[in-house]
């Protein structure tokens, strides 16, 4: 079950004994507007020889349209394509199954070029290590390979910021949830927490806004979407009457806590 592009030429590795392997860079971009990645996260993008990057098949996926102004003439491009996202439930074993098999062959992929003394910068919406497809890559690889992670503002600060709500005060208990959890789960939690972010909506929304409002925080609850990008909506949940929501969009649940 090939999930590389086959187009992608073979990548000799070299002689083990005289060349320097490379190393993996995780590089976070941000919640979605290029001007907020990190002067460090510009500079790897513009220097490395190969960029990786996570898409769903036939696409190109957003951390490469976000980079797409730093990447210079001539830089290898790796796409490395999803077999599967919403297709599978998350639940269904099947999942993870085709999603391990991806991720052992997208490692592959990398270190191939890393072997061959190539430097690799993988990039990553967000942080790399905050829910990101990176930690699944960098655990197989970095004890192989020398790794350096660059972080990257979260989307849920891009999201509070957009939204302009402050989401923690004084001593706020801030827990943050997917949305793919159950629904008397997220309840229990959203319950006993003093603030909130629950991402990974998509299909789960509305039993995600049914949580919210058997926890009693209906009203404190906003919907943003596409937070720091273009078409960016934000809205009190209680006015979200649809049950859309996007892969970028989460709901925020801001504390009221001690304020001097």
């Amino acid at each position: 079950m090939n999930m590389i592009d086959p187009n992608l030429p073979a990548t000799d590795p070299g002689d083990a004994a005289t060349v320097v392997a490379g190393t993996l860079h995780g590089v976070g971009l941000g919640p979605g507007d290029p001007e907020l990645l990190t002067m460090r996260a510009v500079r790897l993008v513009q220097e490395s020889p190969v960029v990786a990057y996570f898409a769903k098949k036939g696409r190109r996926g957003h951390a490469r349209t976000i980079v797409d102004r730093w990447l210079q003439p001539g830089v290898r491009e790796l796409p490395l394509y999803y077999p599967v996202t919403t297709e599978i439930a998350h639940a269904d074993p099947a999942y993870n199954a085709a999603l391990a098999d991806f991720y052992a062959e997208a490692a592959t992929a990398v270190a191939l070029e890393l072997g061959a003394g190539r430097d690799v910068v993988l990039v990553c919406e967000g942080d790399p290590l905050f829910y990101g497809s990176f930690m699944h890559l960098y655990i197989r690889l970095k004890d192989r390979f020398r790794t350096a992670i660059t972080p990257g503002v979260t989307g849920m600060s891009g999201c509070w910021t957009a939204a302009g709500q402050p989401i923690t005060w004084g001593d706020d208990v801030l827990t943050v949830l997917p949305g793919t959890l159950p629904e008397a789960d997220l309840t229990r939690r959203l319950a006993t927490t003093d603030a909130a972010v629950i991402m990974k909506l998509g299909t789960n929304f509305p039993k995600v806004r049914a949580a919210v409002a058997a926890a009693g925080l209906l009203e404190r609850a906003v919907y943003v979407e596409r937070g720091t990008m273009a078409g960016e909506t934000v809205l009190p949940l209680i006015e979200k009457t649809d049950d859309s929501a996007p892969y970028f969009s989460l709901v925020l649940i801001p504390g009221n806590g001690r304020r001097p």
